[in-house]
């Protein structure tokens, strides 16, 4: 059966998430604007939809100033922009997302992240209805809506900004989480649901999971699926080069990366957690997915690893689950850029999500 085409994304590493050797810090690979520009630029030349921008607070640089500054350096790919909404007053994002989009000629797409604000910590629940009412007041905003919001978070009765969005509506919002209250919050109101690595049948549950949940809102999701690669010519050389990757890595220091992160402790990360002490002593949970990557990231932390031949069937595979966009990334994030836009990307059927 054919499927349908899928969205193909990179990743931009602007929070310190770069390295030839996972926990070894490269100078040379350290989120800067030149390096992270140059990732973009590579994704761009490789043939890639879109490329995500993640935001962390304590580490990197600024997601919404960088993708303002490399907006107009850009041909054809999209840009999905991390924005972190307990940092953010909705009218003033809204504001930035149309003109960011504006320089982009219509392509931003939006990550929602819901953080706390830097320095406060507010429990799941209500943080997690605050990132809902962010989404349904940027929705209304950006789609040119008179806005009257009566909230717990936000009272706002306002016009919608004069600069819009070049196709005059809201872009998509990407949005994950596994807990309750994550999976609420994007069944009311996201459009993407992104999902971490995992199994295929635990993939397969949330899926219809947030089917369910959506179609009681009223809505229907789309799925992404957000993953590491590491694609060689034959898959004892991609496993050599997953074994690499970790060769100068000890636990304490992989611990300490995975403790600094603002989200070490949330549902998603313990299930990343709970997949990679599940896997087998290789560290493969499953074939060609491979969880020793995240014993130095909080976060996404499997890769799909094996020859073109593998990765691909791996991503069809979830094609056939539903899964239509995927959010892919590599060390060293350039390098392996290059080598799935060479040896995967022209033998997949891919474009942006409509």
């Amino acid at each position: 059966m054919t499927q349908p085409p899928c969205e193909i994304s990179w990743f931009s590493a602007l929070c310190d998430d770069d390295y030839e050797f996972l926990g070894v810090p490269d100078p040379k690979l350290k989120s800067s604007w030149e390096h992270c520009r140059d990732i973009v630029l590579q994704a761009e030349s490789g043939g890639f939809d879109n490329i995500l921008l993640p935001s962390g607070y304590e580490l990197g640089v600024d997601t919404t100033a960088f993708a303002a500054g490399i907006a107009p350096m850009l041909k054809r790919m999209r840009l999905l922009m991390a924005t972190r909404i307990g940092e953010m007053w909705p009218p003033q994002l809204a504001r930035q997302i149309a003109t960011i989009d504006q320089m982009l000629g219509g392509r931003l797409t939006v990550n929602i992240i819901s953080s706390d604000m830097p320095g406060e910590k507010l429990a799941s629940g209500p943080r997690y209805a605050r990132t809902t009412e962010a989404m349904s007041i940027l929705k209304t905003l950006l789609n040119g809506e008179p806005l009257d919001h009566d909230g717990e978070f936000w009272k706002l009765k306002l016009d919608p900004p004069r600069i819009r969005t070049v196709s005059g509506k809201a872009p998509l919002l990407y949005f994950g989480g596994l807990s309750e209250d994550a999976r609420e919050a994007a069944a009311k109101g996201c459009d993407v649901y992104l999902m971490w690595p995992d199994r295929r049948e635990a993939v397969a549950e949330i899926i219809s999971d947030m089917k369910t949940r959506a179609a009681r809102h009223g809505r229907t999701l789309r799925f992404g699926y957000r993953v590491h690669v590491v694609v060689r010519d034959t898959e004892a050389e991609a496993r050599a080069a997953a074994d690499r990757l970790l060769s100068k890595l000890d636990d304490a220091t992989g611990a300490a990366i995975r403790a600094k992160s603002l989200d070490s402790t949330s549902a998603g990360v313990q299930a990343q957690a709970a997949l990679r002490e599940s896997a087998s002593d290789d560290g493969y949970a499953e074939a060609n997915l491979w969880t020793g990557i995240g014993r130095a990231r909080s976060g996404c932390g499997a890769a799909i690893v094996g020859d073109p031949d593998q990765v691909l069937a791996k991503l069809n595979e979830y094609r056939a689950m539903g899964i239509e966009a995927f959010i892919l990334s590599g060390y060293p994030h350039a390098a392996e850029a290059d080598l799935f836009a060479r040896h995967v990307l022209p033998r997949i059927e891919h474009g942006p999500l409509a």
